[in-house]
């Protein structure tokens, strides 16, 4: 009886050596086919050059779908499809200034003089604007919201000056953003509940250079909205140092405002399973950026890797067990909306997704899949670290997911999961004007693929 138990023990043993060599000699092909003809970098260079940004409701969000759909087409989509929804329209109307105005002793006298310096900032997303007369209004420098507290007496009819700086210490650069944003999110409103009339954020970046950093804002209904801008970093520290010495006034303009909502489109594609076919595996990025950049890292990389798999599927000829779908989300930056629109059709369709997979975080070099699900199914993912290390993403960590496939993950319980590159440049041109088609390394960006490609070929094969 111990022989058998031996004989069969080996049996078995060695049927899983044989899966994961064949396994690895796929995802070998996958990886070579990828690095030597692919088209991501390619079609990047289109989608950034030829479009440039893609904020919702804009032309460019209307050109961005018409190249995704043909994008997708030409890589081979089975099926491929525009999925209506309806869209936020903020536009930036115009051109954001400020200018600080501050006194200094003329030289040998004692008459005081006005001086004026130009600050580079720019409009947060979905922000009011000024009017066309701008605001022009004494300076408070806030350091934290417990601050703004302590000097809530003051701040009534200035400027707020939030000057809370990203976290040097956090090595995962995410944790810096997660706890600075909510200046950017909730600090007009916060501000206004104590009387501002106008918000200054310091740009949510550990950059070194004055590029401001534009991202969306949220006006709580029961308080004023008021005009807010992001500021450069080199102008933040001058505008903090100054304050502690002296008064400064800041006028600025601003012109954004909301037009009627407009309807936009998830651009998807598909592959249809063999075995499986009302079984979805989906993975994507979102299409619309902001318009004062590329959108090149934020997220055309990711949009373009999710194509890049569907080509490398078609040809080496893979045929999937279940339908994979390859999704360009919709209005991501400031509303949600494609991604609310793609989890909403899929309850109301009662599809049963088995993994949504989301790039948002840059075309760098890629060094972790990140994973959400049930522990017996992170176990089955963290089995596969073997198989996919090689080509970049030696981490496999406990938590994964992104903003669009969110909806479809609550609504459904779908595991989810994330490619997560390095993340050291990133904050640095995040939604500011440095994030170009040029700050994008074509292998880098092509090795993202190839470790999504590997993770959706297994979870197609063996399941969770």
């Amino acid at each position: 009886m111990q022989k058998i138990i031996i004989g069969v023990t080996l049996f078995f043993m060695l049927g899983q050596v044989k899966a994961q060599n064949a396994d690895s000699v796929f995802i070998k092909k996958m990886a070579n086919e990828i690095l030597t003809n692919g088209k991501a970098y390619d079609n990047l260079r289109d989608l950034t050059k030829k479009i440039g940004g893609r904020l919702a409701g804009s032309p460019q969000m209307v050109k961005a779908e018409q190249w995704g759909m043909n994008v997708m087409k030409e890589s081979g989509a089975e099926n491929a499809w525009m999925q209506q929804c309806m869209v936020p329209h903020w536009v930036r109307g115009g051109e954001d200034k400020a200018t600080a105005i501050y006194s200094v002793p003329a030289q040998g006298v004692k008459n005081i003089q006005l001086t004026k310096k130009e600050l580079d900032v720019v409009a947060l997303g979905n922000s009011i604007g000024t009017g066309k007369n701008g605001l022009n209004a004494d300076v408070v420098l806030i350091n934290s919201f417990e601050d703004l507290e302590t000097k809530k007496e003051q701040v009534k009819g200035k400027i707020v000056f939030y000057n809370y700086k990203f976290n040097p210490t956090f090595i995962r650069t995410f944790q810096s953003y997660g706890d600075a944003n909510k200046y950017r999110g909730q600090g007009p409103s916060m501000a206004a509940k104590y009387g501002a009339v106008g918000v200054i954020v310091r740009s949510m970046s550990h950059s070194t250079d004055n590029n401001p950093h534009t991202g969306a804002t949220r006006y709580d209904s029961a308080y004023a909205k008021i005009p807010a801008v992001a500021i450069g970093l080199k102008d933040a520290d001058w505008l903090a140092s100054n304050l502690e010495k002296q008064k400064i006034a800041v006028s600025f303009k601003t012109n954004g405002h909301f037009l009627p909502d407009t309807i936009g489109h998830n651009i998807i594609g598909e592959l249809i399973g063999t075995q499986f076919p009302n079984e979805f595996i989906t993975i994507g990025g979102h299409l619309d950026s902001w318009d004062n950049c590329e959108g090149a890292h934020d997220d055309g990389a990711g949009c373009v890797q999710t194509i890049e798999i569907l080509r490398a599927f078609k040809a080496l000829g893979y045929r999937p067990k279940h339908t994979i779908r390859f999704v360009l989300f919709a209005n991501e930056e400031n509303g949600l909306r494609g991604g609310m629109k793609y989890g909403e059709e899929a309850v109301a369709k009662k599809e049963k997704h088995i993994l949504a997979m989301e790039s948002d975080a840059g075309g760098f070099t890629p060094r972790a899949l990140g994973f959400s699900g049930t522990e017996e199914q992170f176990q089955k993912f963290l089995g596969w670290k073997e198989l996919i290390a090689p080509y970049g993403c030696s981490e496999f960590t406990s938590g994964g997911g992104g903003a669009d496939i969110g909806p479809l993950a609550r609504a459904l319980k779908t595991p989810t999961a994330s490619l997560s590159p390095d993340s050291q440049r990133y904050f640095d041109i995040h939604h500011a004007r440095s994030d170009v088609f040029e700050n994008v390394n074509k292998r880098e960006l092509e090795l993202g693929a190839v470790n999504m490609a590997a993770l959706i070929y297994l979870v197609d094969k063996y399941g969770l």
